[in-house]
């Protein structure tokens, strides 16, 4: 879709606008010990086997404004039976299609209608402002219930690099046309999955494999 305005620099977004997109880059664990220590020793083993300084790890999240209401876009657990209430358009599986029929395997893409980004007082470098145009401010929202649904944590698209959260802001923001040249996690800082979904969504929507999510529906979690 072509923009009907122009793109605003990225920066922080002090005095919201009519429309804006907003990128969020909260520390992997925020708020959650257990994740936190995991993703520390997942990085330490990465980076020895890359021969690298080990980084810090992100999860990213959007927040989108359009004339009259503000959304959410993010990809969670599942937290419960009230996927409704979250704004949940789709789910998949955690580890294994298989693990995916249990509900603590399962992970949910959230469209969150005046929603809230878990732990966003401990985010980096945040908000940045990626767009203030309202047509492709929409057109994220149009395509957030479109994202893949692979397995998390695997690489079933076959992109050389494991498919989670990052992975679906990436699809939707280079979806929806946004430039994501310039967009780099907070310096000393790693994002996985980022790249997975940038070379998916440069893909026609013929070359996609066939990889169903558990389920995809505006109506919610079953």
């Amino acid at each position: 879709m072509k923009a009907g305005g122009r793109d605003s620099p990225a920066g922080n977004a002090g005095d919201w606008a009519t429309a804006a997109v907003d990128l969020f880059w909260l520390p992997l664990g925020a708020g959650g010990h257990f994740v936190r220590l995991n993703g520390r020793l997942y990085e330490a083993v990465a980076a020895r086997l890359q021969r690298r300084p080990a980084c810090d790890l992100y999860h990213s999240a959007l927040q989108v404004e359009v004339p009259g209401a503000k959304y959410v876009v993010e990809q969670a657990p599942v937290h419960d039976w009230s996927g409704k209430e979250r704004g949940v358009v789709a789910e998949g599986a955690v580890g294994s299609r298989w693990a995916g029929r249990f509900r603590i395997f399962r992970y949910e893409i959230r469209l969150w209608p005046g929603g809230h980004i878990p732990d966003v007082a401990e985010a980096v470098d945040s908000p940045r402002r990626l767009t203030s145009d309202e047509d492709r401010a929409r057109r994220v929202l149009d395509l957030v219930a479109q994202v893949p649904t692979p397995v998390w944590g695997r690489d079933e698209l076959a992109t050389g690099e494991m498919w989670n959260s990052n992975s679906v802001i990436a699809w939707v923001i280079a979806r929806s046309g946004i430039d994501t040249e310039s967009i780099k996690p907070p310096t000393g800082g790693r994002a996985p999955g980022w790249q997975a979904g940038l070379v998916v969504a440069r893909r026609r929507d013929g070359e996609l494999p066939q990889t169903p999510g558990l389920s995809q529906s505006h109506s919610g979690s079953p």
